[in-house]
């Protein structure tokens, strides 16, 4: 797991290798770390991981601004509420 601030206002957390529930958790607890309008780009290669980041941002308001798949790995980008 990577946690890193990329710019002003956007950050990466690189969650590949990791399966549910590691993924969301580790979501959450980025986003917890940011202030509203900040984006976080999550990088995940689990697919059952989408489902429930999904799940989360609409239950906590953040919105999934973007999202991309190349093969296995998915980037999405979320803009914390």
């Amino acid at each position: 797991m990577k946690f890193e601030k990329k710019a002003d206002h956007a950050y990466l957390l690189d969650v590949k290798g990791y399966v549910c529930p590691h993924p969301q958790i580790y979501t959450k607890k980025a986003l917890e770390k940011l202030q509203p309008g900040d984006v976080l780009e999550v990088v995940f290669d689990n697919p059952s991981s989408g489902e429930s980041i999904s799940t989360m941002c609409d239950i906590t308001g953040n919105e999934i601004v973007g999202r991309s798949q190349e093969g296995a790995q998915c980037n999405w980008n979320i803009q914390k509420a």
